[in-house]
């Protein structure tokens, strides 16, 4: 699966990152920085409500496939930016976290 897959799959909004697309291999869901630097895989799908530039730099530093911000939160302007320049993929659902997992793996089972 790839980013594209996931957007048009999961019917997200591309905040971020156009153009920059990834195989993504796995998900992993939190808000607690340290924890998804230390934790996420490379090329994860990352489920979280932060999006400012300090989550566009734990993507960046843990090769995070993409970010999906659930519950309709908001990138600001400085983390929009950052993702563009480092090609990471953001996007929005209104989803929460635990039902977006849900459907990421029914996604990964074929059954979507």
């Amino acid at each position: 699966m790839n980013t594209a897959d996931l957007e048009q799959k999961l019917s997200l909004t591309r905040l971020a990152g156009a153009g920059a697309e990834r195989e993504l291999d796995g998900c992993y869901c939190g808000d607690l920085l340290s924890w998804v630097m230390g934790r996420a895989g490379e090329a994860n799908i990352w489920i979280t409500v932060m999006g400012n530039v300090n989550s566009i730099a734990v993507a960046k530093l843990a090769d995070i496939g993409c970010i999906i911000l659930c519950e309709g939160s908001h990138l600001d302007e400085d983390a929009k930016k950052q993702a563009d320049i480092n090609g990471i993929p953001v996007f929005s659902s209104e989803i929460p976290a635990y039902p977006l997992a849900l459907m990421i793996k029914d996604f990964y089972a074929g059954e979507l």
